[in-house]
């Protein structure tokens, strides 16, 4: 049975589902293939359940520091099977909700493996058999990434885990390796460790978060530390060693091999883009390190063929695909206001404990870029509505061209930064100078004050530090 759209999507995830959505207020008809859950990992296994894990474990911390806010509260524990049971609750009721938000716009949605069958053509397999032929003038690929697996660190599911079974322990594990300090490895470390584990994290680059700004990953790591966290930066997992209920690994640090023993192992050292058995055979579809290539409208070397989010290539987030989608069906459908993605201002974000938040250039890459530049600097501990909220741990940096008042970027630890970045990132979309954030008035008493201070350090300004 063949059926004809104008546009079909390949994967329901925050870039599939999104892209859909656009599509059809731009008035287009649309098909959206996906072969498992609406929301795709994003909302069944990624963003949205790790952060009712963490939110559970947020509030775990705060119970056990129940004296210092005038509380009394005995008897403090937890069931992890109940609070896996709530994180799988959130993303079962997100992913409904994409669903509903198909039918609202329209988006006819086919249950199903989907590949391209030639020009124009997608063919939908279920269970090995076809059973739709889908035809479009225009077809987008959003069929995102799966985590990297290591010759001899491959998870097993049982002892070895990947992030789908770092979710859903059937047990609390007594002590924890992670393997790769990237936002997801220091996520799953963070939990784990805030309800009692003994965690091991292991880097292989010389500091954990690499991707962020050097000092607030020095600041993060500290910060782990002190909470009990061991760090092993510049070291490698050579082996591991499966138990009958724990893994022995082999660890080398500056030459030297030393083993730990724990209950379990989470693999968390980057993704793959799927790229398989999505019909990228004879066409002209180019793929580099498992991620196809892209311009700057996501259009692929094939005519009528783009590609979205992960398995377009870096920076890895949900948000990033979403709006890669709307660029790319806004481009299509010839709005004239579209503009191409600008990666420096995507913020990202990790949840741990403390957060950690950025955009655009750190201190180091807008040096190298030959950047004159300004820094400003601003402590929790000089903010009183951190101090009231029992953090008062947390550092605001950010980065001001010094001849033209640019802001370069925006770099934060602390408790709720991942809701405080987007006020620099709108400034930085914005195009605002130092002068506009030093006049713009942030209310009293917010964590966002310490927006405002940092910018007003960065000119020999600040108030309160």
């Amino acid at each position: 049975m063949e059926q004809n759209f104008d546009i079909c999507i390949l994967g329901g995830g925050p870039g599939g589902y999104v892209t859909a959505i656009r599509a059809a207020q731009l008035g287009m008809k649309v098909a959206l293939v996906e072969r498992d859950q609406m929301g795709g990992i994003c909302l069944n296994w990624g963003c949205i359940p790790t952060k009712a894990l963490l939110r559970t474990s947020e509030l775990y911390h705060l119970m056990q520091r129940a004296e210092e806010f005038g509380l009394k509260c005995n008897g403090i524990s937890f069931d992890i099977q109940k609070v896996v049971e709530r994180s799988r609750a959130v993303a079962s009721q997100l992913s409904k909700g994409v669903t509903m938000l198909m039918k609202k716009h329209k988006v006819t949605v086919f249950s199903g493996h989907g590949k391209l069958a030639g020009k124009g053509k997608v063919s939908v397999e279920k269970d090995g058999k076809a059973i739709d032929t889908i035809t479009a003038k225009h077809i987008v690929l959003a069929t995102g990434a799966r985590a990297r697996a290591l010759p001899g660190l491959e998870p097993d599911g049982a002892l070895v885990w990947s992030y789908k079974e770092a979710m859903v322990p059937p047990a609390m594990p007594k002590s924890l390796l992670v393997i790769g300090s990237g936002a997801i490895g220091i996520e799953f470390a963070s939990f784990y460790r805030a309800l009692g584990a003994e965690v091991t994290v292991v880097e292989v680059l010389e500091r954990i978060l690499p991707v962020e700004d050097e000092e607030i990953s020095k600041f993060a790591h500290k910060a782990f530390e002190k909470q009990g966290m061991k760090i092993l930066t510049q070291t490698t997992v050579k082996s591991l060693k499966k138990g009958k209920n724990n893994v022995t690994a082999s660890i080398e640090q500056n030459g030297k091999v030393s083993e730990l023993t724990v209950d379990r192992v989470i693999v968390a050292v980057g993704i793959v883009g799927n790229v398989e058995n999505i019909g990228l055979e004879n066409t002209k579809v180019r793929v580099e390190k498992t991620h196809i290539v892209i311009n700057q409208w996501c259009e692929t070397g094939e005519p009528g063929v783009y590609a979205i989010g992960d398995v377009a290539g870096p920076p890895w987030l949900a948000h990033k695909a979403s709006h890669e989608g709307i660029i790319c069906v806004e481009k299509i459908a010839g709005v004239k206001s579209v503009h191409p993605m600008k990666t420096q201002n995507i913020p990202g974000c990790t949840y741990s404990h403390p957060q950690v938040a950025s955009v655009g250039l750190t201190e180091k890459a807008a040096k190298e870029k030959g950047r004159e530049v300004r820094v400003g600097r601003f402590s929790f501990i000089g903010n009183g509505k951190a101090i009231a909220l029992g953090e008062p741990e947390g550092l605001v940096k950010v980065l001001f061209d010094a001849k033209t008042g640019e802001l370069l970027g925006a770099h934060m630890a602390g408790t709720e930064v991942t809701e405080l970045i987007q006020g620099y990132a709108i400034a930085k979309t914005g195009e605002l100078t130092e002068g506009e954030l030093m006049e713009t008035i942030f209310p009293h008493p917010t964590l966002s004050e310490m927006m405002h201070e940092a910018v007003l350090d960065a000119y020999g300004r600040i108030l309160h530090l």
